[in-house]
């Protein structure tokens, strides 16, 4: 099941779970829209993968199976992360 993280690991934007923007890698790194789109150029800058929108967990089920309240905010070296796209 998945944990749905609470923000963007890059700029900390609010994900609650309904969020539309949110997109998770195959690791579940969780990352806004506009971060995935500007700044992450699509990769994921924890294990190098692609991206896909979250599904939205239904509000029925968030008594029974709530969503994480853990917090992951760890900003993107942006230089180092394109580089080592281009060194792809």
């Amino acid at each position: 099941m998945l944990e749905i993280r609470p923000t963007c690991e890059h700029c900390n934007k609010a994900l609650p779970f309904n969020a539309e923007d949110a997109m998770i890698c195959t690791f579940e790194c969780t990352f806004c829209r506009d971060c995935v789109n500007n700044v992450l150029e699509q990769i994921c800058p924890n294990c190098g993968g692609g991206f896909e929108k979250r599904p939205i967990r239904p509000e029925s089920l968030l008594e029974k199976y709530p969503v994480s309240t853990k917090v992951i905010h760890k900003p993107v070296d942006v230089v180092l992360h394109l580089k080592r796209i281009k060194e792809r």
